[in-house]
């Protein structure tokens, strides 16, 4: 049997979502789709809801069942290809899912159990996103919820962190056009998602069908290592991305050294560095834990740092071999006889954001000659009001 394309849809609103699965339809019409809704609870399995439609499909399906939407989807992907003659299956899944971990665990071949690769190749992950919702969930961090990532439930987040993860994990957005020319708002988000996703297809869509509005052909292909590249993009040490250039006001800043940042000068200089931000992503070297990798984390006016990994050593084989392919190449280019792979980078997105204001707050937060000189056994004894002991 040949293999599927499968198309991953997501979006911000139904509408948003509906377009998108819309569009794909229209421009393949034997394609069957799988919408999906998740339903979490604060503990145990969600509740996952299936509604299956499109050719080949004598009635549509709906199911519901409450356990792992992982084991769930998979098995009704495996059953829909070895039933139904459909070339072409669109997943559409609800906002209750972090999709890039949920996606990794969904390929993941198991012991004993067919894998999806075997029966479906990935087209590249697409999402639409409405431009008034979108600007809403931004400014969003008073009320939060928490996903299912593919295993468990997440940590708590924020709407804004949540609008942002999904910009960042599609591989094409589909912009709503506004049937308002004066609406600005749409461009004004194309922008802002072009920034916070560089390597992502941009599209504005009309709701009506328009000749030769199509979408872009390399929506209804395979997306080459899309499983590889899902999996490197969880990792807490990457690159960071090039940034588009300035427009409509918003900017991307690149923050990069190799020298560990002192954690209370940090916190002193957070009000001038997060001046104008409505997204952050990096990491970091903080001199209070030389041998963490600190993930920062911002969304809206809520940042967040964490310490997700530890940084890969020269004699520490398990860790090099359980790192990805990306993570391993990025470190041997990065490493430092002395520092290893250690480094801070941290890409800002804004409106009207200060360049040289903000990177310099950063830099007077870097240890300074003398504070280097004194090894991590010295900077231990530095005080550390971002991630150590709370003071009594």
């Amino acid at each position: 049997m040949p293999k599927g394309l499968l198309s991953i849809v997501v979006g911000n609103t139904p509408a948003a979502r509906g377009l998108v699965v819309d569009q794909l339809v229209r421009a393949a019409p034997r394609a069957v789709v799988l919408s999906a809704s998740v339903h979490c609870r604060d503990s145990g399995y969600p509740v996952v809801q299936r509604f299956v439609t499109g050719a080949g499909v004598s009635q549509p399906m709906p199911r519901a069942a409450t356990g792992n939407p992982v084991v769930i989807l998979r098995q009704d992907l495996l059953a829909l290809r070895r039933t139904v003659d459909a070339p072409h299956i669109v997943l559409a899944l609800s906002d209750d899912l972090d999709l890039l971990p949920f996606l990794v665990e969904l390929w993941r071949p198991r012991i004993g159990a067919s894998a999806l690769g075997d029966y479906y190749a990935p087209a590249p992950v697409l999402a639409g996103i409405d431009s008034a919702a979108f600007l809403a969930e931004l400014g969003c961090v008073h009320r939060a919820a928490r996903l299912w990532d593919g295993t468990d439930h997440t940590s708590a987040l924020t709407q804004a962190e949540i609008a942002a993860r999904r910009v960042e994990a599609a591989d094409g957005l589909i912009v709503p056009r506004s049937p308002d020319s004066a609406d600005r708002r749409a461009g004004g988000v194309a922008v802002l998602a072009r920034h916070l996703n560089p390597s992502a297809t941009l599209v504005n869509a009309s709701r009506q069908p328009e000749p030769g509005r199509e979408l872009p052909p390399s929506f209804l292909r395979p997306a080459p290592d899309a499983p590889e590249e899902w999996r490197a993009r969880l990792e807490p040490v990457n690159a960071s991305h090039s940034c588009p250039a300035a427009d409509q006001g918003v900017s991307s800043v690149v923050w990069q050294t190799r020298r560990p940042l002192n954690p209370e000068r940090l916190a002193d200089a957070l009000p001038t560095v997060m001046a104008g931000v409505v997204r952050s992503r990096g990491h970091l070297w903080l001199s209070s834990k030389p041998e963490a990798v600190v993930t920062w984390r911002s969304a809206g006016a809520h940042l967040e740092l964490r310490e997700a990994d530890r940084w890969l050593e020269s004699a520490t084989e398990s860790a090099w071999r359980t790192a990805s392919p990306q993570r391993r190449t990025m470190a041997s280019w990065f490493w430092h006889d002395c520092y290893g792979e250690r480094r801070n980078d941290i890409v800002f997105t804004g409106t009207d954001l200060d360049r040289d204001r903000l990177c310099s707050a950063l830099d007077a937060a870097l240890l300074s000659d003398a504070e280097l000189s004194l090894g991590s056994d010295g900077w231990a004894d530095f005080p550390d009001p971002l991630l150590g002991d709370l003071p009594r």
